[in-house]
């Protein structure tokens, strides 16, 4: 990923002709940045959202500078730039593999949601006991084996009668499942966190394709399973 908090995009001036005009002059200019997809307004007076396939990026009138950061609303206390980015770069959840995925179902489950998850990922073990306090939701577990010895405890969930309670019993309460021996789609799930750009775990995806990078308690999985769900 190209990594600049501010970078001169152009050696002089030009003249404000539109958003086709700069995203034509940062194309040439800034290549290594990967196809720019749009440019548009940002909410902040003067600058411009650059979206390129995977990142958003900032720019003036003039494509002079190019930002790479976030941007705060400090009115409301809120991270303008991640929650534009969780919509732009939203995951089509019906094109998950969710069969690769341990399936639990809480309540009516009319609620989805999609983990990348660790057995040995700390934040993963307490993204569970949160979970307990979640019903009503269906929760597609993509046992994403990153941590040194995951792949061991990955198998024997996935090789075990009832995964569900295996992975439950792991996570909850440290009970190791029984040695397995079967197929397994560690290799398929690792390759899809890779495609999806999962750089850690927990990574959770919610039914409206928006994603989340990480931990979170039980309050903020309800308004976005929530908003998710509208």
């Amino acid at each position: 990923m190209f990594k600049v908090l501010l970078l001169l995009a152009a050696s002089m001036s030009i003249a404000y002709a539109g958003e086709t005009e700069i995203k034509s002059t940062l194309q040439k200019k800034v290549p290594q940045i990967g196809q720019i997809t749009q440019v548009v307004k940002s909410p902040v007076a003067g600058l411009y959202e650059v979206i390129t396939q995977d990142h958003l990026f900032y720019t003036d009138d003039k494509a002079q500078f190019l930002l790479d950061g976030a941007i705060y609303d400090l009115k409301n206390m809120s991270n303008i730039t991640a929650e534009r980015s969780r919509k732009l770069f939203a995951i089509d959840f019906n094109k998950l593999p969710l069969h690769q995925a341990v399936k639990q179902v809480k309540g009516n489950g009319e609620r989805k949601l999609a983990i990348f998850t660790d057995p040995n990922c700390g934040f993963c073990k307490r993204l569970e006991k949160e979970l307990v306090n979640v019903d009503n939701i269906t929760i597609y577990q993509f046992l994403y084996p990153i941590f040194p010895g995951s792949d061991e405890k990955v198998r024997n969930v996935w090789c075990s009668k009832d995964r569900s309670k295996a992975w439950d019993n792991l996570m909850l309460n440290d009970v190791m499942p029984p040695t397995g021996n079967c197929d397994t789609p560690t290799e398929q799930v690792l390759a899809l966190g890779k495609k999806l750009k999962i750089n850690g775990t927990p990574g959770l995806i919610f039914a409206d394709g928006t994603s989340n990078p990480g931990y979170m308690p039980a309050a903020e999985l309800e308004k976005a399973l929530s908003a998710a769900n509208r």
